[in-house]
């Protein structure tokens, strides 16, 4: 296997890779890529990569031109090689846990919002 795409995002211990997530953030997507620990390792090591959704213009059934957003091709084509290299059939997650796991990330995201806008406000006294 080639895996130009992996390989182009700089992804090189492909033989390592153990499983990956995705998970939407905004308008991107970020792909976390996990590598098998090696003796010694308390953790796994990771990577993150983030990719800006793609904006297509498409004329809706009235007629009128709507904009939505899609998975990069980029994005994509990594996940298909990355399903090829973990051989590993990714199940489904349980629909309440993957909802439990997005509000707990959102309500950590808006806390430290909050924390940095509440600096901000403070140097400004």
């Amino acid at each position: 296997m080639s895996n130009e795409v992996l390989h182009s995002l700089g992804i090189k211990n492909i033989d390592r890779v153990e499983s990956y997530t995705i998970r939407s953030e905004a308008n991107q997507d970020i792909l976390k890529v996990y590598y098998k620990k090696e003796k010694g390792d308390l953790f796994h090591r990771s990577e993150k990569l983030k990719f800006p959704r793609e904006q297509k213009t498409f004329k809706n059934e009235s007629g009128n031109y709507e904009d939505t957003k899609e998975i990069s091709s980029t994005l994509h084509k990594a996940m298909s090689e990355l399903d090829k290299v973990t051989l590993t059939e990714r199940k489904e997650k349980d629909v309440k846990q993957k909802i439990v796991a997005d509000l707990r990330h959102l309500e950590q995201v808006v806390s430290n919002k909050i924390a940095e806008i509440e600096a901000d406000l403070e140097s400004l006294k």
